[in-house]
């Protein structure tokens, strides 16, 4: 288990942070700790908790690339149309098998494949 610690994006399926936490990930949502900020707000949280943030919103590429805005970790699920149950099952496969490579790393995971970037 990753020592890791987690911020879901508005964007996630609450269902998908009920499931990590249930497995005992350290997790905190947006939804619950101040719905509708900006994207760069979703950043400065993150970065107070030290947590890598999971979101479905390729805008956090431009901030991490473009804008160099720092940050711990962006984890983007790029897998539109799949089910929750599906994006619940390939997020925990990457979670468990990458642990040691999602801090400071942009990391993509798409239906087909997984993709983890060093940002710095």
């Amino acid at each position: 288990m990753s020592l890791n610690k987690f911020l879901a994006d508005e964007n996630v399926d609450f269902r998908i942070v009920k499931a990590l936490r249930e497995d005992k990930y350290e997790i905190e949502a947006i939804i619950e700790i101040n719905p509708g900020i900006s994207d760069h707000e979703v950043l400065s949280i993150a970065n107070i908790l030290k947590a890598i943030i999971l979101t479905e919103d390729k805008d956090f590429g431009e901030l991490t690339f473009r804008l160099k805005k720092p940050n711990k970790g962006i984890i983007l699920i790029r897998m539109n149309g799949s089910k929750v149950e599906e994006k619940i099952r390939k997020l925990k496969e990457v979670l468990e098998n990458h642990a040691d490579e999602l801090s400071e790393h942009f990391t993509v995971i798409a239906s087909d494949k997984v993709r983890i970037r060093k940002m710095y």
